[in-house]
């Protein structure tokens, strides 16, 4: 929730300073105030709403910035990727498959935790609560996984369109000069994009896009982290399942409150991070602290509890020290000179230990309620594949 939390905070601290030429500290105070109240006063109905509407806007603005720069290439693939690889400095490099081939290990953590993380970020998890069965949660599935395929075909096509009209346009660049520092840095190529095919109006619709796909992802995230806080944790640990419905809504706010002031902390210091990076950063900790339990307890009937919180919190606290020892924390943001983690990306390494530690602590217990759990799985797995047997939706 944090790194995810605070890869948005930047985008959205770096997008409001390029828009009103606010202070990034001020934007990222202003951002993380509105998401506190948005919140706290909202809730689900209001998280889900600006989720549907950012959704669709989103789908639209994206689409039609990219017809727009593809059109001054005649729709033509194949002469926007001639011309593109013409003026970038990589030339036919461009395509090649980054640092695939210099850094495989890098490469290969970075396609784990994005393909299995986003099955891990909470946000999205607590999606499935809001669907009536497991038929309606597999076609929502369906879909989103249909529009997700097709807005990277959007953004990569956009991707190009910015080399070349983003790119050789010094109207872009402090100074005036191309090649020089992009004016909001490397974040803001697709709000520059929109201006130079749209004007202003179509940048201030995308910018408004962004805004709200921001606070959509941000008050997703801090309903998630609340509600963990406030149910999981106060209700049925601390409280053993006794705290009346009250408390637990002002835990939630009292929590929604304190984790807007950590993103808010966080987004200042990580100002110059790239944000597709601190994304992916995200999706790894989710790809080794939630993902190998879920798929452990919905495939292998040997899982206890035990075992999943070890596999739990030993792929999260493993995912974080790499990510605190690498040196996109420990040499840039820490000041060290070395890094003690030679990698950026913990997936590779955290989720096998997630594994491990999730068998060995399920094979070692035990225990009587072990057991009970280990008998009840058949129907919980029919349960699962059919929705035979399955609760209706109810009301929150």
């Amino acid at each position: 929730v944090c790194f995810y939390l605070l890869a948005q905070m930047v985008g959205a601290g770096q997008l409001i300073k390029l828009l009103f030429g606010l202070d990034y500290n001020i934007a990222i105070f202003a951002v993380g105030l509105l998401m506190m109240v948005y919140v706290t006063f909202g809730g689900m109905v209001a998280t889900t709403w600006v989720q549907i509407i950012k959704a669709c806007m989103l789908l639209m603005g994206g689409t039609l910035v990219m017809v727009l720069a593809f059109s001054q290439f005649d729709f033509s693939y194949q002469n926007l990727m001639e011309k593109a690889t013409a003026v970038h400095k990589l030339g036919p490099k461009l395509m090649y498959p980054g640092s695939l081939l210099a850094d495989p290990v890098t490469a290969i953590s970075l396609g784990l935790g994005l393909m299995f993380g986003t099955a891990g970020l909470p946000h999205i998890l607590m999606r499935f609560f809001t669907v009536s069965d497991a038929k309606e949660a597999r076609k929502s599935v369906l879909y989103a996984s249909g529009f997700v395929a097709y807005f990277f075909n959007v953004i990569f096509l956009m991707g190009l369109c910015g080399i070349l009209i983003v790119g050789q346009n010094p109207e872009f660049f402090e100074g005036g000069v191309v090649g020089g520092k992009l004016i909001g840095g490397g974040n803001m190529v697709a709000m520059h994009l929109a201006k130079a095919v749209g004007g202003n109006m179509l940048l201030g619709f995308l910018a408004a896009v962004a805004f709200a796909t921001i606070l959509a992802v941000v008050s997703g995230l801090a309903l998630a982290g609340a509600s963990a806080i406030s149910h999981d944790i106060y209700a049925r640990v601390i409280m053993k399942g006794k705290a009346t419905e009250a408390k637990e809504i002002r835990v939630s706010r009292i929590a929604t409150i304190c984790l807007g002031f950590v993103a808010i902390v966080l987004g200042i210091l990580f100002e110059k991070q790239n944000i597709a990076f601190m994304v992916g950063l995200a999706f790894g900790v989710a790809a080794a602290a939630n993902f190998p339990v879920l798929i452990l307890s919905m495939y292998w009937k040997g899982l206890t509890t035990r075992g999943a919180l070890f596999g739990g919190y030993g792929g999260l606290i493993s995912a974080v020290g790499f990510v605190v020892l690498s040196k996109s924390v420990w040499v840039d943001v820490i000041g060290n000179k070395a890094a003690l983690f030679p990698y950026t990306q913990p997936a590779l390494f955290a989720m096998p230990i997630a594994f491990l530690l999730a068998y060995i602590f399920s094979k070692t217990d035990n225990s009587v309620r072990a057991s009970k759990e280990i008998e009840a799985f058949e129907d919980q797995y029919v349960r699962a594949q059919t929705g035979f047997g399955a609760s209706g939706a109810a009301k929150h």
